[in-house]
């Protein structure tokens, strides 16, 4: 019997890539990562607090001084498990900006309709595909994504890539672990979105999680983006959550 909720809340906790200058924060009650390398955010993100009420005010303020002082974009989950009770009112009196989104899972025996759009696995001969369908979705610099993307391949990341007319129009991937695979990172170019691009994408993890063995899809996905589409997808959600982005 798979445990859900732990395969959405705490196993994706490990969902990072090692880049080399990753610094790993981890006590009782705290993860975090900080990755210089990466601006923009996505790599520099308290991923787990559960604090003491007596020392939240003072680690709060450490950690958002520390990411400011570095100049780097960054995100505290406040999730499930995360503590004091107000966390989130704490960060954003600190001007940190709220956002939802969703704990989410399908089983992978889930089967949905790919259509019309070729997806194809990436390897080292499709990596930058993979790369210009990830920063021109996302309007991001692909540069330091490179690195991100060559090191997430590296680790055995599933990633895939998907195709209209020979052209990368949209990317995603999953990082299997033992009982569930999380989905992530799933984009669709602006002039491509409509035409089942994002569903074949899906799809495309579903069955390979399937062959795998990997029972179960989870993901965390926003309210105001994926959530949405995932759940016409099949998807249910297993818990809603807060995010808050400095």
């Amino acid at each position: 019997m798979i445990d859900v909720l732990h395969e959405v809340v705490v196993t994706p906790r490990r969902a990072f890539p090692r880049l080399p200058d990753l610094r790993v924060i981890e006590r009782p009650g705290w993860l975090q990562i900080i990755t210089p390398s990466i601006k923009s955010g996505g790599m520099n993100e308290v991923i787990h607090s559960a604090l003491a009420e007596e020392d939240a005010d003072q680690i709060i303020d450490e950690t958002i001084a520390m990411y400011r002082g570095l100049g780097l974009r960054f995100r505290w989950n406040a999730g499930p498990g995360s503590a004091p009770a107000d966390l989130g009112e704490r960060l954003a009196r600190r001007g940190l900006e709220a956002g939802w989104g969703r704990g989410m899972a399908c089983p992978t025996t889930h089967e949905l309709p790919r259509g019309d759009c070729e997806v194809k696995r990436v390897g080292a001969d499709r990596i930058d595909d993979y790369t210009h369908a990830m920063a021109a979705g996302w309007n991001a610099d692909p540069a330091p994504l490179d690195p991100l993307h060559r090191q997430q391949l590296a680790e055995g990341n599933h990633m895939f890539v998907a195709y209209a007319n020979s052209e990368p129009v949209g990317a995603a991937s999953y990082q299997a672990f033992e009982r569930s695979g999380f989905f992530r990172s799933g984009v669709v170019l602006p002039a491509a979105r409509g035409h089942g691009v994002y569903r074949a994408l899906v799809a495309a993890r579903l069955a390979h999680a399937r062959l795998l063995g990997i029972p179960l899809a989870t993901t965390h996905a926003r309210e105001a983006t994926s959530a949405p589409i995932l759940e016409r997808l099949g998807f249910e959600t297993v818990y809603p959550f807060a995010m808050y982005f400095g």
